[in-house]
């Protein structure tokens, strides 16, 4: 992703939020805010991305639909990307849900994109101060489409604009009147694919000493497999190649086994932390469509210890 241009990935994930409302039974995630976000217009860019990148990437596949609905309809379903989207919008605002229960009364959205949440729960909009954080360019974008729309943003939604590889988030966060002793939930989704690995560390060390004890934060990430041509599955293979040839590649993963390890480095203690079958079984069993979780993809919950330095590094 250049400087200037929003994230192509950002409006293909709201995409698969607004398909999936439209087009799947039972849901997975609700989102009925999303399409409005694209507009008609943005809806057909994705759509031709969507088809270029089947055509090219999963030749026999596309020629097995005659018609262009019928493709998209199946590569939202079998595909790695709504797989992922959902299903981490789900466990995420699902801890966040008992994070406010708990008592957080901060909720910092990392990477937001075109996320609806300040517009899409009323039912926890009163309870929570929430920061949006993101790329200027995306940023931009989305401020753009708000006014458009005509949608009052919230008092209580406050616009951070970051570049995670140059930026430091506690400074970013202060500017925009973040409570340094106020309990936070951080979520963190599709984000550390695109990054380095060395700027993925950075964060979680910013995000380690400065939030306040009792903080948690949700990320999802790809494990080390996914960037190995003999062990990566063969959907997750098209997806890295799909974003890689708009301009938005997926750089780094962790080592599953060893994440615990690595968020101990970084003053996080691993809470919980759940593979593709783990997904599958909470999120997709029991579908009789093609919605399964996807290979390679971990959602995984840290916290920041209450008295600093006490990590156990182990899950619960």
């Amino acid at each position: 992703m250049n400087d200037t241009q929003a994230s192509i990935t950002a409006q293909m994930t709201a995409y698969s939020r607004w398909f999936h409302v439209q087009h799947d039974a039972p849901l997975i995630f609700e989102d009925r805010l999303a399409g409005q976000f694209l507009g008609e217009e943005g809806k057909q860019a994705v759509e031709s991305l969507l088809l270029g990148s089947l055509e090219r990437h999963n030749p026999a596949a596309r020629a097995a639909f005659a018609d262009r609905s019928s493709a998209i309809a199946w590569l939202m379903q079998a595909g790695a990307s709504s797989a992922i989207v959902l299903a981490r919008a789900r466990y995420a605002e699902e801890c966040l849900e008992a994070a406010i229960a708990q008592g957080a009364r901060q909720y910092v959205m990392l990477g937001a994109g075109l996320d609806t949440f300040a517009f899409r729960r009323p039912d926890l909009l009163e309870r929570i101060t929430i920061f949006e954080v993101d790329h200027p360019a995306s940023q931009e974008q989305k401020h753009r489409r708000i006014r458009e729309l005509g949608w009052m943003c919230p008092a209580n939604l406050h616009f951070t604009a970051l570049d995670f590889t140059r930026h430091n988030l506690p400074a970013a966060l202060e500017c925009s009147g973040f409570d340094g002793g106020a309990p936070t939930f951080f979520s963190w989704l599709g984000v550390s694919y695109y990054l380095a690995i060395g700027a993925v560390r950075a964060t979680m060390d910013q995000i380690g000493a400065s939030a306040p004890p009792g903080s948690e934060l949700v990320f999802d990430y790809l494990d080390s497999a996914a960037f190995q041509p003999a062990k990566v599955a063969p959907r997750v293979a098209r997806m890295l190649a799909s974003v890689r040839e708009i301009g938005e590649p997926m750089l780094s993963g962790f080592d599953a086994d060893m994440l615990s390890g690595e968020l101990a480095d970084r003053g996080l203690e691993l809470r919980e932390h759940l593979g593709p079958c783990d997904i599958q079984r909470r999120y997709f069993m029991g579908r009789t469509d093609h919605h399964r979780a996807c290979e390679h993809v971990h959602f995984a919950r840290a916290a920041i210890p209450t008295i600093r330095g006490q990590n156990t590094g182990r899950a619960e």
